[in-house]
């Protein structure tokens, strides 16, 4: 089965800006979940360009305690991994992430694009599409899904929230139109 959680949003600050606060979003205060992220791989391509990044967040573990009373669920911390190419001639960053914990039960994928607005050129549209999908847990397959769509919707708000949190420190008031 497998459920899908899609966001749309348009932060009123120009890309360089935006794609430099996504850099920095975590760790932050405002989500204590994630613990760590970590640079693995960076090279930028000479003709293009195109910058590309790989990251390891360390995120600590959310399912439910009654939940985690099987045993895979047990684990005190998720590794994801995210993958990103930015253009900065093109003003578009794409970014691929997975779960890297619990692959054999679990497939976790968000696909995001940040770019120049259609609306405004000053303007920066994020879209994002998350899905997740659970098998091997038996019955516990539609349980763990709803709890992970729930989380995934969540973490998108939240997301939203501390980007516009730190744009708003790092630069100040929203661009008016």
């Amino acid at each position: 089965m497998g459920v899908s959680v899609d966001v749309h949003q348009v932060y009123k600050y120009p890309f360089e800006q935006v794609v430099a606060s996504f850099l920095r979003k975590y760790p932050n205060p405002m989500d204590k979940n994630v613990l760590s992220v970590k640079i693995t791989e960076e090279k930028r391509d000479e003709s293009t360009g195109v910058i590309y990044r790989k990251r390891i967040a360390i995120c600590q573990n959310v399912v439910p305690e009654i939940l985690r009373k099987v045993s895979i669920l047990k684990v005190p911390n998720i590794q994801l991994e995210e993958e990103s190419w930015l253009n900065p001639r093109e003003r578009n960053m794409a970014i691929r992430s997975h779960c890297l914990t619990w692959t054999q039960y679990a497939s976790m994928k968000e696909e995001s694009v940040f770019r120049e607005s259609m609306e405004n050129p000053n303007w920066t549209e994020f879209i994002q599409r998350g899905r997740i999908s659970i098998t091997g847990a038996g019955f516990l397959n539609c349980i763990l899904e709803t709890f992970a769509s729930t989380f995934l919707r969540q973490g998108a708000q939240k997301g939203i929230r501390i980007m516009e949190m730190l744009l708003k420190e790092q630069c100040g008031a929203p661009l008016a139109e």
